[in-house]
């Protein structure tokens, strides 16, 4: 299992969660996807894959959701 954490601006309702959920969701490998939204600050979500990701893969997902600029990407 791999897991990754990755720190974004611009989220501010459970509009934008939904729609970074989705296109995570979609990603090869993706098994679950968590948002703890923080509206006026750095929102983290939470990346479980069967598989490995690359930051080019994670931030393009988020980019296809909205605009919220990725600050960065941790595997745990």
């Amino acid at each position: 299992m791999f897991r990754y954490t990755v720190d974004v601006t611009g989220m501010t309702c459970q509009h934008c969660v939904s729609h970074v959920t989705e296109e995570l969701s979609a990603c090869a490998g993706v098994q679950n996807v968590s948002v703890a939204l923080e509206p006026a600050g750095l929102s983290q979500i939470t990346i479980n894959a069967d598989a490995p990701l690359t930051d080019e893969v994670i931030t393009q997902a988020i980019d296809e959701a909205g605009d919220y600029p990725v600050q960065a990407i941790r595997q745990a």
